[in-house]
């Protein structure tokens, strides 16, 4: 997160807020192609089309000239779907999702594809203090808050435009109280497909009255493709040397540890599955894999290289780069059959998994971490991208 002054800002919200919506035809969807066998199922704008809390919600597309598409619906800010080629240059949908928006509203796993806010990951018995005032959040996991509390901005119906065929501009005002966060926050957030097969996502947020923001997305991934299974063969490297350690409720210890000699180093490319199993009281914290990254700012994109990921059947590369300072590593642990996916599939144990930028969980309550607060007169400017190849 970085935190500049508002001056120019009236200039970039002009630029950001003055294009008009355009959004799916009616009736269209994407081609059907296959990809190791794993069909990219056509999504109907129809499905995607309903009124939610007095808003329409609708189904956005993004194309570039690889053919590529990240497509969106507005309600959640949800990654859809992300069609990119495979080693044989075939699309495959690496994003794993429903076929429609009532698919999402009656998901027993609300956080498939969302846009997530106002604070990423958790926050200690739903409570922290600020400014000598003590606010009380909905505790939605266990003991804690996740995510933003009962209604985060999974639910949210935001305000979307697209001003080119590469871009989605969504924007929200999460108004003083809004989950008993504090302050009005103003909140636009930018995907973009690159013609370079990047997703970049641009954050920025500001508020009148002190408050804490930990925007991320929580798009789930398997880049074989939509239903084609475990992910324990997926390759991954993150450029990390330590993590935070959790408690048995997911909340940080306060402290960092090294990952050299655990099951949690990745810093060589190592499959999912190779220590996924082993005995040691963190994974079966998190039952598997769920837990924050300390990047070890590898330069990558004038950014942090934070991690890359490499699908064992399609071939496809995906490789982050970010300006926070964490990474969630969630390896599916939750995944219970309970939705299908748009490809037919159940979501089953550990058949996706989440690579999700932010700053580190529980951070206001936890001073000796980089700070998550903003005052009026900041703005909260963040930007990842997600870069496909093969």
């Amino acid at each position: 997160m970085k935190l500049k002054s508002l001056a120019g800002l009236g200039v970039i919200a002009a630029i950001g807020f003055a294009s008009c919506q355009s959004e799916t035809k009616k009736g269209s969807s994407t081609d059907s192609t296959t990809a190791d066998s794993v069909a990219v199922v056509k999504l109907v704008a129809d499905s995607f089309k309903k009124e939610i809390d007095g808003k329409q919600v609708s189904l956005y597309t993004l194309k570039n000239k690889n053919n590529a598409e990240a497509i969106f619906t507005n309600y959640g800010g949800r990654l859809v779907s992300l069609l990119v080629p495979n080693k044989d240059g075939k699309l495959v949908d690496v994003v794993v999702g429903f076929k429609s928006v009532t698919d999402y509203e009656k998901s027993t796993e609300p956080y498939f594809g969302a846009t997530i806010g106002r604070f990423g990951n958790r926050i200690a018995k739903g409570k922290f203090t600020l400014e000598g005032k003590t606010y009380s959040l909905f505790t939605n996991n266990g003991q804690n808050t996740l995510h933003g509390g009962k209604k985060g901005y999974q639910y949210v119906v935001w305000d979307a435009t697209q001003p080119n065929p590469n871009t989605l501009e969504l924007h929200y005002l999460s108004k003083d109280g809004d989950e008993n966060f504090p302050g009005n926050l103003d909140v636009k957030v930018t995907y973009t497909l690159t013609d370079d097969n990047e997703l970049k996502m641009d954050y920025e947020a500001k508020t009148d009255k002190t408050t804490v923001v930990n925007l991320t997305n929580h798009a789930f991934f398997n880049l074989n493709g939509d239903g084609s299974g475990t992910i324990l063969n997926h390759e991954v490297q993150i450029f990390a040397d330590e993590y935070t350690p959790v408690d048995s409720t997911l909340i940080p210890l306060g402290k960092m540890e090294k990952v050299a000699g655990t099951p949690f180093d990745f810093t060589k490319a190592t499959t999912i599955g190779a220590r996924i199993e082993d005995k040691n009281e963190q994974l079966t914290f998190g039952k598997g894999y769920d837990h924050n990254y300390v990047l070890n700012k590898t330069k990558g994109m004038d950014m942090f290289h934070a991690a890359t990921v490499k699908g064992d059947k399609s071939g496809v590369i995906m490789d982050i780069y970010t300006q926070e300072p964490g990474l969630q590593f969630y390896s599916g642990n939750f995944m219970q059959s309970k939705n299908t996916f748009k490809s037919g599939a159940k979501d089953d144990f550990r058949t996706a998994i989440a690579m999700e930028t932010q700053h580190f969980p529980d951070s206001p309550n936890q001073p000796s971490f980089p700070t998550t607060v903003l005052k009026p007169g900041q703005v909260y400017k963040t930007t990842s991208i997600y870069k496909f190849s093969k």
